[in-house]
């Protein structure tokens, strides 16, 4: 085996995901000097093409770029300089709660449920995320610095997309279009998760997500708050 093959999987193993298919980026013309990294399907080191910046959802920063002999998408650790332009994220750790048996069985764990949100709903965002987990659902929401910011994530999403079950999105008439919010629920429908559509106000609800459970939080909060609850239970 390639000596460089353990280096590979340790990289891997701190990187925490799978790197998706990268497009080339202006950060790309910041690198002057080639960026090396290991293939792992051609098994060598190759200066990689359309080298971009991204961080992991430790916060660490890499470079992801794809092999010029095989195309293969390929990772390497480590700042450089076009780190400093862009914003580095909070760490991200999804994790699962542990739901109580009163009735003697097994305790079982929750994954996360994710609340995708506009900063323009983050005061309402954030009450029902507080309301959900005080009601026994265990809730993921961004509540960083660098929210509804675009970052350049290692594996091409945001990690807590991938590692939560259930998606809550939001809609008002001020965050319909939101483009980062429409692609993180095009994101969970192509991995065929559930999502739970939240109203606020008049908003026609995307062809996409019409047979989506619907709940409009405009009027009745907690009837559809009880309701909310009951469809993320199922």
């Amino acid at each position: 085996m390639d000596d460089q093959q353990p280096e590979v999987q340790r990289q891997l193993d701190l990187f925490g995901e799978e790197p998706e298919a990268s497009t080339p980026s202006a950060d790309a013309a910041e690198y002057a000097e080639p960026v090396e990294a290991y293939c792992v399907r051609c098994r060598q080191m190759v200066d990689m093409l359309d080298g971009e910046p991204v961080w992991t959802s430790k916060g660490t920063p890499g470079t992801r770029g794809t092999c010029p002999n095989c195309g293969t998408t390929v990772f390497r650790l480590g700042k450089m300089p076009a780190h400093d332009h862009i914003n580095r994220p909070t760490a991200v750790r999804v994790g699962s709660s542990v739901k109580v048996a009163l009735d003697g069985k097994r305790k079982r764990m929750l994954p996360a449920t994710y609340i995708n949100y506009d900063p323009a709903d983050a005061e309402f965002a954030e009450k029902l995320a507080e309301d959900l987990e005080n009601a026994g659902v265990h809730t993921w929401i961004d509540i960083s610095e660098t929210a509804g910011e675009e970052v350049n994530w290692a594996g091409g999403v945001h990690p807590a997309l991938k590692d939560s079950a259930r998606m809550v999105v939001i809609l008002s008439p001020q965050s319909i279009a939101a483009e980062k919010l429409t692609a993180e629920w095009t994101f969970f429908r192509t991995q065929k998760k559930p999502i739970a559509v939240v109203l606020l106000g008049g908003v026609t609800v995307p062809d996409q997500l019409r047979r989506s459970p619907r709940f409009d939080f405009s009027t009745q909060y907690k009837t559809n708050f009880r309701q909310l609850i009951a469809a993320l239970s199922d």
